[in-house]
C-alpha cells in the first residue's frame, strides 16, 4: 500500500492511549507554545520577575533591604550605562521582592561614608576611598553593612556588574537579604565576552541586550557572514567556494548595525562585526581591501572591533588544509596573514583601540597539525588577538581507537591540542588570545536550548581560566538565551565566587525546591557523565534532528518539487533540501543508500567521531555500544529529575517541569540517533539476508525498534507543543516542529503496518 491509500492512519498524538504516569500529567498541564512563541516571549516579556519566597526569613548573620525608606543614590550626571543599571535595579526590587527604592541622585558622592539606608552607586573616581584595589574594566568592590550598601565598579561598566552581582545574589537566596558583613573585591577575568543571538540573524532586541548584561556578557558579535556597511563585492562578485555561500548570505541593512549600537552602548555592550573581502595577493586587491576597511571604520566608529574568520575572510582560494602540502600552507599564511595586517593598519590609523580578531577557524585542527597551527599564530601582525577554536579537533580515545572532535562539542572539555600549541605560541608572543569556545550550548546537540551537564561546563570553564584565555565568544549559531547555566556561567567570569558546589545548590533550590537539592544535584552529575560518553560529535542528525528525522525502511514518494529529468542542473538549481524529508536542510537528514551499496549507518559512525580505520574494521558496533552508555546514564539522571519535579513547590512546579523537559529531549535525540543507526544495519542485514528464520528474526527487531520510535516521537512532539525553543537553531531556524514531527509519525506507522509486514509475508511463503 502506498501512501495515498492509508489516509485512516491517525496523526493524533496516542499518548493517552498508554499509561500516563504522574510527569507526564506535569507535562500535558503546561501551557501550549506555537513555534517562534519564545522568541516572542523573549522579546517582550519584562526582563525581571516575582523571586521572592515568603516562606524565607533572614539568618542572623543577614541584612534585609526593607520595603520603602531605601534610597539608591547616585551622580546625577552619570553616563547612560550605570543610568540604566540604577533604572533596571530599581525595577528588579519592586518586580521581584515588592521592595520600592527612591533615586536619589546627587553632584558628589564624596560623602558616601555618612550616607544611611542606602544603596551607593559609583565608580571609583565618584567614590573616594573605595575601590582602591579595582585594576581592570568591569572589576567591582562591594561592601554591605546593615545600613548601607555600596556598589563601586572601576568603571561604569564595573558598577553596572556590581549591581547586577547584587540581583544575582538575592535571586539566588529569593528574598532581598544579603550577608550583613559582605565585603568583596572581583576582578574580572575576561576582557570580552561575546556570544551570538539566539533569536536569529540580527534579532537583539532590548531585552535580550539587558538578559547578556545580567549574565556577565558585554559584547555581542553582530551580521555574521556580512560587512556592516553593507559592502558585497566579493559575495557578488568572486567565483571561488566561500564567495558562493556569502552569496546566500541575507543582505546587510547599515541602518541596523547603527541602531544595534546606540541601543547597544546603554548596556555597556561591544559590538563586534566579520569584514567578508577575498584577498588575491594584487596591487589591485590590496587597494580594494584598504579602502573597505576606511569606509567601513569611517562609517561605524564605534564598532569595537573587527572578526577575521577564514569564512569570509580568506586569500585567493579557500581550503582547509586537508591533504595540501606544508609549503603551500605557509604561503598561504603568510598570505592571510598579510591581509591581516592590512586590515590592522587601516583600522589603527582611525582609532588604534579597535580590535582585530584573525580567526583561522578551517585550518585543519586535527591534533597532527599542531606546527602549522603555531605557524599562523608566529606570521600574525603584532597589534593584533588571535580567535581560537577550542575544542574543535580534540583527540579522544574510545576502546583503543583514536577520534578527534569534528566540530564543537561538549564530551570533551578541550582545549584541543592544536589550540593548546597556538595559546602557548602566542603568549609566548606576549599577544592576548580569544577563544570561541560554548558554555552552556553546543553544536552537539544545538536543538536543545542548553545542555543540562553543569560538572563538565565547569571544568571547561576552569580549564579556560587555567590557560590564561583573554576573552571568549560563548556560542556560535545556538546563540545566547537565558537558562541556568548562563547565571552559572556569570558567577565564574570574576574572581571571588562562591564554590560551584553551593551555586548549585542554591540554583536547585530556585528551580526545584528547598528538599529536592539532593536529587537535583545527582541528577546532573548523571548528564554530565552521559555527555562525557557521546560518540556522536558536531552538527550531525544524530545530535540535532535524529527527534525528527524518520526510520526509512522504503524509498518514501518525494515531498518537493524535484529536477531529476529536467534539463536544470539539480546541484545548481535544488535548494539544501532533501526531496524526501525537505523540512531541514540535507546534512541535517539521515537518508539511506536505497542501492543498497553503502551502509550509511557504518559511514555516519566514522564520520560523526573522526575515527580512521580500515574498511574491515567496523566502527557502528563501538559507536552504538557508547551511545547506549550515555542514554542509560541519563536515564538513572531523569529518574530522580522527575521525581525532583513532581514534588517541588506548585509555585515552582512549572519551570521544574521544563527543565526535566529539556533533559528529556536531550535523552531522546540520544535514543532516536541510536534507532536509527540500528535500523539502518539491520536494513543491510536484511537485503543480504537468505535464511528465512534469520530474516524474521530482523523483522522482529525492525518492529521494535519501530514502535518504540513511535512512542518517543509521541512524547518529543508533546516536548515540542510545550516548550518552542526545541528544534530550534537560527542557522537553519527550526530543524524539526510539531509539524514534521507528525509527518514522521505517518512515515512510522506506515512503516510498521504496511511495509515490514508486507515483507514479512513476502518471506514467509
Amino acid at each position: 500500500m502506498g501512501f495515498a491509500e492509508k489516509s485512516d492512519i491517525s496523526t493524533e498524538n496516542t499518548i493517552k492511549n498508554r499509561n500516563v504516569t504522574p510527569f507526564l500529567s506535569e507535562v500535558e498541564r503546561l501551557a501550549v507554545e506555537e513555534s517562534y512563541d519564545y522568541h516572542k516571549h523573549l522579546s517582550t516579556a519584562p526582563v525581571h520577575v516575582w523571586r521572592r519566597d515568603k516562606s524565607t526569613s533572614a539568618e542572623k548573620d543577614e541584612m534585609t533591604i526593607l520595603n520603602h525608606g531605601w534610597k539608591l543614590v547616585y551622580l546625577k550626571q552619570a553616563g547612560i550605562v550605570t543610568l540604566t543599571a540604577v533604572q533596571d535595579f530599581q525595577d528588579y526590587m519592586v518586580i521581584s521582592h515588592g521592595v520600592a527604592i527612591e533615586f536619589e541622585e546627587r553632584v558628589t558622592l564624596n560623602d558616601w561614608k555618612k550616607l544611611s539606608q542606602c544603596i551607593v552607586a559609583g565608580t571609583r573616581e565618584q567614590l573616594p576611598g573605595c575601590g582602591l584595589t579595582l585594576k581592570n574594566p568591569k572589576d567591582y568592590e562591594i561592601q554591605v553593612t546593615p545600613r548601607r550598601i555600596v556598589v563601586c565598579g572601576y568603571d561604569e561598566q564595573g558598577t553596572m556588574f556590581g549591581l547586577y552581582n547584587l540581583e544575582a545574589r538575592m535571586n539566588l537566596r529569593e528574598a532581598p537579604f544579603l550577608p550583613n558583613n559582605l565585603k568583596t573585591v572581583r576582578h574580572s577575568l575576561y576582557h570580552t565576552r561575546m556570544v551570538l543571538s539566539w533569536m536569529g540573524w540580527m534579532e537583539w532586541p532590548d531585552a535580550l541586550l539587558s538578559h547578556l548584561v545580567h549574565d556577565g556578557f558585554d559584547g555581542i558579535f553582530a551580521g555574521v557572514y556580512t560587512n556592516p556597511n553593507g559592502d558585497r563585492t566579493t559575495a557578488d562578485n568572486s567565483t571561488d567556494f566561500y564567495a558562493r555561500l556569502m552569496y546566500g548570505v541575507r543582505k546587510q541593512d547599515p541602518a541596523k548595525i547603527r541602531d544595534l549600537i546606540k541601543r547597544a552602548s546603554k548596556y555597556g555592550l561591544k559590538v563586534y562585526t566579520q569584514i567578508i573581502f577575498q584577498y588575491l595577493g594584487t596591487e589591485e586587491s590590496e587597494a580594494e581591501l584598504r579602502r573597505l576597511v576606511r569606509d567601513i571604520v569611517r562609517e561605524f566608529p564605534e564598532i569595537n572591533g573587527y572578526i577575521l574568520l577564514t569564512e569570509g575572510f580568506w586569500y585567493k582560494k579557500w581550503g582547509g588544509g586537508h591533504g595540501a602540502s606544508k609549503e603551500y600552507l605557509q604561503d598561504w599564511a603568510k598570505n592571510w596573514s598579510y591581509a591581516v595586517g592590512i586590515v590592522e593598519e587601516e583600522c589603527h590609523k582611525m582609532n588604534p583601540a579597535i580590535e582585530i580578531l584573525p580567526w583561522e577557524y578551517n585550518i585543519d585542527f586535527r591534533p597532527q597539525n599542531t606546527e602549522i597551527k603555531r605557524y599562523f599564530i608566529q606570521q600574525l601582525p603584532e597589534n593584533t588577538t588571535p580567535m581560537l577554536t577550542w575544542e574543535n579537533g580534540k583527540s579522544f580515545e574510545i576502546d583503543g581507537m583514536q577520534g578527534y572532535l569534528r566540530d564543537y562539542s561538549l564530551n570533551q572539555i578541550g582545549p584541543a591540542e592544536v589550540t593548546e600549541a597556538q595559546i602557548e605560541e602566542a603568549k609566548n608572543r606576549n599577544m592576548r588570545v580569544f577563544s570561541k569556545v560554548d558554555t552552556f550550548a553546543s553544536w552537539q546537540y544545538g536543538t536543545i536550548p542548553y545542555l543540562p551537564c553543569p560538572y563538565q561546563w565547569h571544568d571547561r570553564y576552569k580549564a579556560l581560566e587555567r590557560l590564561g584565555v583573554n576573552g571568549t565568544l560563548e556560542s556560535w549559531s545556538s546563540g545566547y538565551k537565558p537558562n541556568f547555566l548562563s547565571k552559572l556561567r556569570a558567577w565564574t567570569c570574576w574572581t571571588d565566587y562562591p564554590s560551584f558546589e553551593t551555586l548549585l545548590n542554591q540554583t536547585a533550590t530556585v528551580i526545584f525546591g528547598k528538599n529536592q537539592q539532593e536529587q537535583v544535584l545527582k541528577a546532573w552529575e548523571h548528564f554530565s557523565r552521559a555527555i562525557r560518553l557521546v560518540p556522536d560529535t558536531g552538527p550531525n542528525m544524530g545530535t540535532n534532528n535524529a527527534i525528527g528525522n524518520p526510520i526509512f525502511f522504503q524509498v518514501p514518494p518525494v515531498r518537493t518539487a524535484t529536477f531529476t529529468y529536467s534539463w536544470s542542473d539539480p546541484a545548481k538549481n535544488d535548494p539544501d533540501l532533501n526531496p524526501y524529508w525537505p523540512f531541514t536542510v540535507s546534512r541535517m537528514v539521515f537518508f539511506p543508500d536505497f542501492s543498497n551499496q553503502v551502509n550509511r549507518a557504518e559511514q555516519y559512525a566514522r564520520n560523526a567521531t573522526g575515527i580512521v580505520a580500515t574498511n574491515e574494521t567496523k566502527i557502528l558496533p563501538l559507536f552504538l555500544n557508547y551511545l547506549k552508555k550515555a542514554i542509560d546514564e541519563m536515564e538513572r539522571g531523569l529518574t530522580l529529575y522527575r521525581s525532583a519535579a513532581i514534588n517541588s513547590p506548585e509555585a515552582k512546579r512549572r519551570e521544574a517541569v521544563r527543565e526535566v523537559i529539556v533533559a528529556e529531549q536531550l535523552q531522546r535525540m540520544m535514543q532516536s540517533d541510536y534507532a536509527i543507526l540500528e535500523f539502518e544495519d539491520l536494513r543491510m542485514k536484511l537485503v543480504k539476508e537468505k535464511e528465512k528464520e534469520a530474516i524474521q528474526e530482523i523483522l522482529d527487531r525492525m518492529e521494535n525498534i519501530v514502535k518504540d520510535e513511535i512512542e518517543r516521537t509521541e512524547l518529543s512532539l508533546l516536548a515540542t507543543t510545550r516548550d518552542s525553543r526545541m528544534g530550534f537553531q537560527f542557522e537553519q531556524d527550526y530543524v524539526y516542529t510539531p509539524y514534521s514531527l507528525k509527518e514522521k509519525l505517518l512515515v512510522l506507522k506506515d512503516t510498521l503496518l504496511y511495509q515490514l509486514p508486507k515483507v514479512r509475508k513476502e518471506n514467509i511463503r
